[in-house]
């Protein structure tokens, strides 16, 4: 397991979004079988950039926004400062109500459209 592998990690968000859940970056790294530390979180980070391109290009929601802080379920910077937000047209703070209401809007798009994809998938 890696968390260099864009594919991996993509099929890890896939399931989570799937059945309707957002992960922690230490249970994602757990998935990949790596204990959370700042330096793997970082690693991890670069990858969700690609894992987010790919669904672009097919057409797909992001799925980098379903690895949340645990202390507050919410991205982290990284997410925000890559234009997370602004390429939904969100300008606000980046924690509080406001920014939680924005994140689970997004995130329940993607539960969405992939719940309906495993449903097409299985029949």
């Amino acid at each position: 397991m890696s968390l260099h592998d864009p594919d991996e990690v993509r099929a890890h968000l896939i399931a989570a979004a799937a059945a309707g859940h957002a992960l922690s970056y230490s249970e994602l790294l757990e998935h990949l079988g790596y204990v959370f530390s700042r330096p793997k979180m970082r690693a991890l980070c670069k990858t969700l950039g690609v894992v987010d391109e790919t669904a672009a290009a097919r057409g797909e929601p992001e799925l980098a926004v379903l690895v949340v802080r645990q202390s507050d379920g919410l991205p982290g910077q990284g997410w925000w400062v890559s234009g997370g937000g602004s390429a939904h047209g969100y300008a606000g703070a980046r924690e509080g109500p406001k920014a939680a209401r924005f994140i689970k809007k997004l995130q329940q798009k993607t539960f969405d459209y992939w719940a309906m994809a495993d449903l097409d998938a299985s029949g």
